[in-house]
This record gives C-alpha cells, sequence and structure tokens, in this order.
C-alpha cells in the first residue's frame, strides 16, 4: 500500500489538542477561577479524542499488517505451486 504523505489522524491528532488547550485559555481568561469545572470536562474531552485515535491508529496498523502477511503467503504459496 502507498503511504499517503497527509496523515490524516495526525492531523486530527493535533487539530483535537490545539482546540482544547485554546478553550481551556479561553475559558481562564473568560470565567476566571469559574472555569475550574469547564477546563476539567475539556481535558477529559481531550484525553479521550487522543485514546479514540490512537485506538484507530492501532487497528489501522493491525489491518495493513494482516493484509501484508496475507499477500505475502499468497505470493509464497503461488511461487511454491511453480
Amino acid at each position: 500500500m502507498p503511504q499517503s504523505s497527509f496523515d490524516t489522524l495526525r492531523a486530527l491528532a493535533i487539530g483535537t489538542q490545539a482546540l482544547g488547550l485554546t478553550l481551556i485559555i479561553t475559558l481562564e481568561t473568560v470565567l476566571g477561577d469559574g472555569a475550574r469545572p469547564w477546563q476539567g470536562v475539556v481535558l477529559a474531552a481531550m484525553v479521550a479524542c487522543a485514546l479514540a485515535i490512537a485506538l484507530v491508529r492501532m487497528y489501522r496498523n493491525k489491518r495493513r499488517q494482516k493484509q501484508l502477511a496475507e499477500h505475502l503467503e499468497a505470493s509464497a504459496s503461488k511461487n511454491t505451486k511453480r
């Protein structure tokens, strides 16, 4: 499989973390000390997004490894039949 030069998952991870940090700073600026609970919610959402992205990346890598193994197995069996 050709490797794409643009990694969508990496861009999504960077984007969600940047958005979360921006929200945390904005909440502190707007609400002051009242922002603490909301900042916790934003942080929890950031962690949840990071974990979801990591799981998707792991799933894709495992699937890619499985496809490569199947391809190599098919090539090997084709070569031994000759």
